[in-house]
């Protein structure tokens, strides 16, 4: 097949999947007045292989078949293909209103580290799991799958390991093999686009001990796969009303707590059964490119909020005060700092032993580290900048009402020129990005996904070449 259509997409959601949102089961996720607007925002990406002004960046030819194909399923391999992959991602989160499409990008970091970890693993213990990946990879791609990654156990107390654990749910397990392949139970939490993708890739979310092998484990389902229960989160639910909601109305992304209750996964399926020495190598790897994803997909964000302070800026007749003109390059230095580094992580990648070209560790945890301790910071501004009617502003049935439209168009205007509508509707972008539900939502993103700030300090200490540095102080002071 190669490439599918946004109807063909569609049409493979409607597969009879366990998918659950407030307390009711959803019987066509595509139809759903709220899972339904995260649908639709995904659907850009099948849009994007078919427009002209964009297929040259989001397609390649397979070299086996000729074929076009989405080129988020390109193995990288050297700086031009990280590059490519970075403004892939970077490109459709700002057609897609800042908000990041994650059907492709996370499951193909998956598939990227399930590579390199694979052929390790088959080396030390006489087993086929790269064989297996490569042919599922090749199968996501010739299918033009939708992929999710659900990695971070539920862990129930985190001072214990997964065997001391009050019950062995907490973490995905083993509970019966068969000659056809395992039988798999337990939760994950944080699974991000599971309701609207075709497959789920299940990675072990940390290093275990020897005797956790029946946790230590890597695989892949259909979403539909009888034991598959997703339960959809309703926070960073949106509003209809594209007046007080403008982004959020249209650009949403879901997350599921994900359960494997008696889930059935042949043997090709399985990519890490038991290896435990391995399952922290998997994790580590994993986040070496989903990092990347990460912070390729930020500045699309930071862009839309460094617009909205300006705008405000000029709606409020302020752009010329010099804290305005101040808060307005912070956030630029803020945004291109997060930029720069993620161009630099590309450009400074090392290709790993099987080919694959690895996003560089330091720049790339860098990248993220700053944008994450910096974008509490970042809204201050531009709440500072916008004012108090972010949050105190009239609703937009006032506004509409003949008994209340003239005194709100009269004492709510701005600058001289400025329609109030487009006045409040700037204060609607800064509460929806900032101040609201989705804005909130935001803000918790911004610090625990894709690893939080102790998870990238760590790897910034550990991945620095600090014996280089030292080496050059004792050289300066004549030391051995």
């Amino acid at each position: 097949m190669g490439l599918r259509s946004v109807e063909q997409f569609k049409e493979g959601l409607r597969d009879g999947r366990s998918v659950y949102f407030k307390g009711q089961r959803v019987a066509d996720v595509t139809g759903h007045e709220d899972l339904g607007i995260a649908v639709d925002h995904v659907a850009l990406d099948f849009e994007l292989a078919e427009d002209p002004q964009h297929r040259g960046l989001m397609t390649w030819e397979d070299p086996q078949t000729g074929q076009p194909c989405s080129r988020y399923y390109k193995t990288p391999l050297n700086a031009e293909d990280l590059l490519n992959r970075r403004e892939m991602i970077e490109r459709s989160t700002r057609l897609g209103g800042s908000v990041v499409l994650l059907i492709k990008e996370i499951g193909t970091d998956a598939l990227f580290a399930l590579d390199l970890v694979a052929g390790q693993v088959d080396q030390r213990h006489n087993t086929e799991y790269r064989q297996r990946v490569a042919a599922y990879h090749r199968h996501c791609m010739e299918k033009d799958l939708t992929l999710a990654v659900a990695q971070t156990d539920v862990k129930g107390d985190r001072s214990l390991l997964p065997s001391q654990q009050e019950h062995p749910d907490y973490y995905v397990h083993i509970v019966e093999e068969r000659a056809d392949g395992i039988v798999v139970s337990g939760a994950k939490a944080h699974t991000t686009c599971a309701p609207y993708v075709d497959d789920l890739i299940v990675l072990p979310t940390r290093a275990f001990g020897l005797e956790d092998g029946a946790f230590a484990l890597a695989f892949a389902v259909p979403v539909n796969t009888p034991g598959v229960k997703l339960i959809a989160s309703p926070f960073g639910s949106p509003s209809p009303s594209r007046f007080h909601h403008p982004v959020s109305s249209r650009h949403r992304m879901v997350d599921t707590l994900t359960i494997f209750d008696q889930v059935f996964v042949p043997w090709e399926r399985v990519f890490l059964k038991g290896e435990t020495q391995f399952a922290g190598v998997l994790a580590n790897t994993f986040v070496e490119f989903h990092r990347f994803t990460a912070v390729s997909y930020k500045p699309p964000l930071c862009d839309l909020l460094i617009g909205a302070a300006a705008l405000m800026a000029q709606y409020n007749g302020i752009e010329k005060a010099s804290h305005v003109r101040e808060k307005l390059m912070k956030l630029i230095a803020y945004t291109e700092t997060v930029r720069g580094l993620s161009r630099a992580a590309a450009h400074d990648c090392r290709v790993a032993a099987n080919g694959t070209a690895v996003p560089n560790i330091v720049q790339t945890n860098l990248a993220k580290y700053h944008f994450a301790s910096n974008y509490h910071q970042a809204v201050c501004w531009v709440q500072d900048i916008a004012g108090g009617l972010v949050v105190t502003g009239p609703a937009e049935e006032d506004l509409e009402n003949p008994d209340t439209r003239g005194y709100i168009e009269r004492l709510l205007g701005g600058k001289k020129g400025v329609t109030t509508r487009d006045r409040l509707g700037a204060f609607n972008l800064v509460r929806d990005l900032t101040a609201s539900d989705f804005g909130g939502y935001n803000e918790l993103l911004a610090i625990h996904a894709e690893g939080s700030l102790e998870a990238q300090k760590i790897t910034i200490y550990r991945d620095f070449d600090l014996g280089r540095c030292l080496q050059l102080a004792k050289e300066a002071i004549g030391a051995a």
